[in-house]
């Protein structure tokens, strides 16, 4: 059998924060491996535990969620970091991605929908709630004509990585652009090969960091 997926709970209120514990708790190949109160805490707690996912809140006193999870993708980047948090304003949504999340849920989801981010984690993929991936997607900005792209990607290159970082899976990129999905998976490889990164995950920070999702 595979080896559970040890996640560590990080969550300033303690009635939420016991509740992710026993709740994921029930989860088959999952292991909770503790649960912290802040940024601070959970820093701690990594360099004690080996921890495949936070599961990270973001507004906490002291330091908070973004700047905890900078931390966590700088110095421990064998972890991912899948933001559940109550906030889905766009500033809350490119802060957290901006800072390396590889997820981002609202409070509203329920175990099925948080025990498959946290597997997409794991597994060095990105998962948004639905409102959420509809936010990135409204925000999109595809580079005009006078902007150059960096690194030396093509207009539809940047674009298919700004979709990257909305969210969207390869089929429904196709869709939004009116390409084959073997175009799509064309482009991606060129981008990826151009920017340096080698997953979804590094794509959606490179696209963030870029400017490339409009956000």
């Amino acid at each position: 059998m595979a080896e559970p997926i040890r996640v560590l709970v990080v969550d300033d209120q303690q009635v939420i924060r016991e509740g992710l514990v026993a709740l994921l708790g029930l989860v088959e190949g999952v292991e909770v491996t503790g649960a912290a109160g802040d940024g601070a805490a959970a820093l701690e707690a990594l360099v004690r535990d080996r921890v495949d996912v936070v599961l990270m809140d973001l507004r906490m006193p002291g330091l908070d969620g973004v700047a905890a999870t900078e931390r966590i993708s700088r110095d421990h980047p064998e972890t991912a970091v899948v933001v559940l948090t109550t906030y889905s304003d766009d500033d809350s949504i490119a802060g957290a991605l901006r800072a390396g999340a590889r997820g981002y849920l609202t409070k509203d989801a329920g175990r099925t929908e948080i025990t498959a981010a946290l597997h997409s984690a794991a597994a060095g993929q990105s998962t948004f709630a639905a409102d959420v991936s509809s936010r990135l997607v409204a925000a999109l900005d595809p580079p005009a004509g006078d902007r150059v792209p960096p690194d030396g990607l093509t207009a539809r290159e940047a674009e298919v990585l700004g979709l990257i970082g909305a969210g969207l899976s390869n089929a429904e990129i196709a869709g939004r652009l009116f390409i084959g999905e073997t175009t799509v998976k064309t482009h991606i490889n060129n981008a990826f090969a151009k920017i340096g990164v080698r997953n979804r995950a590094e794509a959606v920070r490179y696209a963030y960091r870029n400017d490339l999702s409009g956000s």
